[in-house]
């Protein structure tokens, strides 16, 4: 009699680990925060080429100012500058019949004059609209709104040429002054910028604390309204610097601005002269350049936090 024997288990297979999922290659972060990573070679040179080609026509501008007028129109133009730019900037300076100089003063005073009177207006605007309860409110900030969206200079240049004329204000610099001391952008921008950075609960402790309104804007409105009430600064800076056709329409060229002055810098001969009218170009932008270089750390900062709101 035969005993049957149990198969003997054959011994499974060794089964392999599963390999362990490739993690992403981290990137190096910035060190100037978390969460911010390092800009790739792509990223660096297409930051390069946009540097590049903002520089270019300042770049441009110091060549043609720096050569003169017959290698400037040549072909193909001059690419390096050249050995006439300190002339040229003296020509430019000393030339009686553009009054570069006093345009250069005017222009300080007039962008200046109506810099503070937007910034100053726009900020008690800006207040009144987003947290003060009025009757009308709704009403004048369509008014508002609609000034932003009708181009008064250009469709209201003649009544307005007018009333400077009645008033004996013609080549005076209240005339370019006066109409564009308030600002419909700047009070809208305010009143944005306001209802975000300054909570209700601020507003009301105050009042419980007795302050007063022209209080509770100085002490808790402003300091919160420090970076937008920069841009908007600069902004009405640059707007009213390079404004040209209203002082063109009510001053004369014994009194004029920077731009007009420039005007009269290229017509002073029988040709236009291409050396001397970017030399007045290069000049007219030094301010602004220096705005920038004291302010700009305030100005990224002020467009920065305004976007993030």
């Amino acid at each position: 009699m035969s005993t049957a024997t149990a198969p003997r288990p054959t011994a499974a297979a060794p089964v392999k680990p599963p390999k362990p999922p490739r993690r992403p290659k981290k990137r190096r972060p910035v060190e100037s925060g978390e969460g911010v990573y390092a800009p790739t070679v792509l990223t660096r040179l297409g930051l390069l080429a946009v540097a590049a080609l903002s520089i270019f026509p300042l770049y441009w501008m110091i060549v043609i100012a720096s050569t003169s007028t017959a290698n400037a129109a040549g072909f193909p133009p001059a690419l390096l500058p050249g050995p006439n730019l300190l002339e040229h900037l003296n020509q430019a300076l000393t030339d009686p019949e553009a009054n570069l100089l006093l345009g250069l003063r005017n222009s300080m005073i007039i962008t200046g004059i109506v810099t503070f009177s937007v910034v100053l207006i726009s900020t008690l605007g800006g207040f009144a609209f987003a947290k003060l309860k009025f009757r009308g409110s709704k009403v004048l900030m369509g008014t508002v709104l609609f000034s932003m969206m009708v181009p008064l200079q250009q469709l209201g240049i003649v009544p307005l040429y007018i009333v400077m004329v009645e008033l004996q204000w013609l080549d005076t610099l209240q005339a370019v002054i006066l109409p564009f001391l308030i600002n419909g952008f700047g009070i809208f921008m305010m009143r944005q910028y306001v209802e975000q950075a300054v909570p209700d609960e601020i507003i009301e402790a105050a009042r419980i604390d007795g302050a007063s309104t022209i209080g509770i804007w100085w002490r808790i409105v402003l300091p919160a309204l420090r970076p937008a009430m920069v841009v908007l600064a600069l902004l009405t800076f640059m707007l009213n610097w390079n404004e040209f056709l209203w002082p063109f329409m009510v001053l004369s060229g014994e009194n004029p601005t920077i731009q007009l002055a420039i005007r009269q810098l290229s017509t002073a001969t029988w040709s236009a002269d291409l050396s001397m009218i970017f030399t007045g170009t290069l000049i007219s932008i030094i301010p602004i350049a220096i705005l920038f270089v004291v302010f700009g750390r305030q100005i990224v900062s002020g467009i920065m936090e305004g976007s993030s709101k």
